[in-house]
């Protein structure tokens, strides 16, 4: 798995964090969380890790907005009659959200899974402005590959640094830990999303 994620380099990070952004349901916070693993192991620079994935965000994101809420829009929800029905009741309840909460979606989105590739194209179809949409998503972004790098990063340095110190019990002991405490983090999350 290894060989693969560094024999096709950051521009599958890349690729694979803008078409989530787009709108593709995959796993572009976990291959980010892969490099920022494979940087600590001196594969990967992290600055470079961290930048590529925030450009890929803002780049996919920026694609959704146009592509899908602006351009496609309402057209597209029409075409098919079971779309439609949901689009009757979803597009205004995103149209009023981004009216008046559109900045603070569009930023936290990016944190939240299902609203990672699905914000940008309510703020299309809500006809959020483009310069604000492409501020918060930029910052929303670029703060969100910081904090999944460098905190894969640090923790793959100590996982690592534990496996040589104390062996693979103590790893495993600190994997299990981990582990904990991104379930915490999952479920907070998911409860945040049935609040929305």
């Amino acid at each position: 798995m290894t060989s693969f994620f560094t024999s096709h380099g950051l521009p599958l990070l890349f690729a694979v964090v803008g078409l989530e952004s787009f709108g593709i349901p995959l796993p572009g916070e976990t291959a980010l969380v892969a490099f920022g693993v494979l940087a600590s192991q001196g594969r990967y620079d992290i600055a470079e890790v961290i930048a590529v994935a925030a450009a890929g965000a803002i780049v996919g994101d920026n694609l959704g907005y146009w592509v899908i809420g602006r351009l496609g829009g309402r057209t597209l929800f029409e075409r098919w009659r079971w779309l439609g029905r949901y689009s009757d009741r979803a597009l205004p309840v995103a149209e009023r959200v981004m009216a008046r909460h559109g900045g603070k979606a569009v930023f936290f989105g990016r944190f939240i899974a299902i609203l990672r590739y699905t914000v940008a194209w309510a703020a299309g179809l809500g006809k959020m402005r483009w310069w604000r949409f492409f501020f918060w998503n930029a910052t929303g972004g670029i703060v969100w590959a910081t904090a999944v790098g460098l905190t894969s990063y640090y923790l793959g340095q100590a996982v690592a640094q534990t496996i040589q110190r104390y062996g693979l019990f103590a790893a495993a002991a600190l994997v299990a830990l981990i582990a904990i405490g991104f379930l915490a983090v999952h479920l907070g999350r998911r409860r945040i999303e049935e609040r929305l």
